[in-house]
């Protein structure tokens, strides 16, 4: 970010405003939102101006300026149209050492007005850098229609009786309350209602010291997608913005992590192929020990937390703790591979099986199933397969299909380093040795129709004609 987003504390400060005509008016109008002491320096007013002053509502100076104008100002506005004018009264007020917006010259501005949304007291600032002011307004029309009128009342009312909950309620009730007039019905009421019932329904609940389980469970199981952080899901994104704890995975995206509240603590929990520094065990009892001190807890997980992420095992340790919890589901490695090459898991009249599989079997010595589903009609996807590939080839070849079966590899998909492998099964270990082709990978297996030659040759899933667009990626 070339600016930094603030608000700004006005109450008992000035706001100097040099000009008198219509730009001035603006930055005048804006202000008078604030308890700002306005300063309008300027030899004449118009008629709006000119109204405001004589009502008392800002203060107006004429006469020379000089930086002893802007001394003490917690901000200043040059507003005058013209643009010499605005250049000369710019170099006075940054003599006098503050902060500074020229209208229309994002080149001597310190600070940039943003596009405004008010429902006092909840302000909504939204800024481009001053690169696309009409995107701004765009962003700010639809968040017009997202908030409500009365919502800034709900705010206000939520802060009168802040102190009253604080004196009644633990941190953690407090935090259920909230969630409860907020996220609850109490929110609509209030918008069709007013004040006078909702505040009759939150003292009742204070006073009482129960409030209604309208919130989240105490532990989220969030799936994080398969690697872009823009794949996480709405509900995802706020678990993470309730969460007081993240567990997070190796293979999370960092920039999914920006997305939770910022004074959320983040726990690293990843674990490596063949190195476990974190024991599942281990996680379980640091999920269910932070969640028994009344923390909100997510478990972020690549991908989805019910596919071939252990997410079972943590509930199951949350169940008996006596805790309940929630599963977030998240886009799927296999679903964000397949979208990547441009293609489908499955397809109408060509595909209509798929098998979803690990590289990784609890008993080692147990033989694999998936083998049995390989066929024209059906897509085999087998997750942490590049550790294994060998064995992959072994097992094809036991069942003499080592010759009919395509391999198509897709390793970090969705992320800027993805990479996409393809290949007959028989040449697996060595391309994958060959081009360095590491974990995390997805390896999507199809059996062949070597029926027909043309078919075969065309059997790697990037360039199939049915998946309409190339594949994204570097394609090894």
């Amino acid at each position: 970010m070339r600016t930094f987003p603030m608000f700004l504390t006005m109450s008992g400060r000035s706001v100097v405003i040099a000009g008198g005509g219509e730009q001035a008016a603006q930055k005048c109008r804006l202000m008078l939102k604030t308890e700002a002491r306005i300063v309008v320096l300027a030899d004449a007013l118009d008629v709006e101006l000119q109204s405001l002053a004589d009502t008392g509502r800002i203060i107006w100076q004429r006469g020379a300026i000089s930086p002893a104008s802007f001394e003490h100002a917690a901000l200043v506005f040059i507003a005058t149209g013209c643009p010499g004018l605005d250049v000369c009264l710019h170099m006075l007020a940054k003599a006098a050492g503050v902060v500074v917006n020229v209208v229309d010259r994002p080149d001597l501005c310190d600070a940039i007005t943003p596009s405004i949304i008010d429902r006092d007291p909840v302000v909504v600032a939204i800024g481009t850098e001053g690169t696309a002011p009409v995107l701004a307004r765009q962003i700010k029309t639809r968040l017009e229609e997202m908030l409500e009128p009365r919502l800034g009342d709900l705010a206000a009312l939520a802060g009168r009786l802040r102190g009253f909950a604080a004196r009644r309620l633990g941190p953690r009730e407090r935090r259920d309350l909230w969630a409860w007039v907020f996220n609850g019905p109490l929110r609509a009421q209030h918008n069709l209602e007013g004040d006078e019932p909702i505040a009759t329904a939150i003292k009742a609940a204070i006073t009482a010291g129960q409030i209604p389980q309208s919130g989240p469970a105490p532990v989220a199981l969030v799936g994080a997608g398969p690697g872009s952080s823009d794949l996480i899901t709405l509900r995802g994104v706020q678990r993470l913005q309730e969460a007081d704890v993240i567990f997070y995975d190796r293979l999370v995206d960092p920039g999914v992590l920006e997305l939770a509240r910022r004074d959320a603590e983040r726990i690293y929990v990843g674990k490596a192929p063949g190195c476990h520094s974190w024991p599942q065990d281990r996680i379980n009892a640091l999920i269910v020990s932070a969640a028994l001190r009344g923390q909100r807890v997510v478990r972020l997980k690549c991908g989805d937390p019910g596919v071939f992420a252990r997410g079972a095992e943590e509930a199951e340790a949350l169940s008996a703790a006596g805790l309940t919890y929630e599963i977030v589901p998240g886009v799927t490695a296999a679903s964000g591979a397949a979208a990547a090459l441009g293609g489908f898991l499955t397809e109408r009249g060509k595909t209509d099986t798929l098998v979803l599989t690990t590289g990784r079997k609890v008993d080692a010595h147990m033989p694999p199933d998936w083998v049995q589903h390989l066929s024209t009609r059906s897509h085999v996807a087998v997750y942490m397969g590049v550790q294994t590939a060998g064995q992959i080839v072994d097992v094809l070849s036991n069942a003499g299909l080592l010759d009919h079966v395509h391999v198509t590899a897709v390793a970090n998909a969705q992320r800027a380093d993805q990479k996409v492998l393809d290949c007959p099964a028989r040449d697996l270990v060595a391309r994958i040795a060959a081009k360095g082709l590491t974990s995390p990978a997805i390896l999507f297996l199809r059996q062949i129709d070597t029926t027909n030659a043309s078919t075969a040759l065309r059997a790697g899933w990037p360039s199939r004609p049915s998946f309409g667009k190339p594949c994204k990626g570097q394609n090894l």
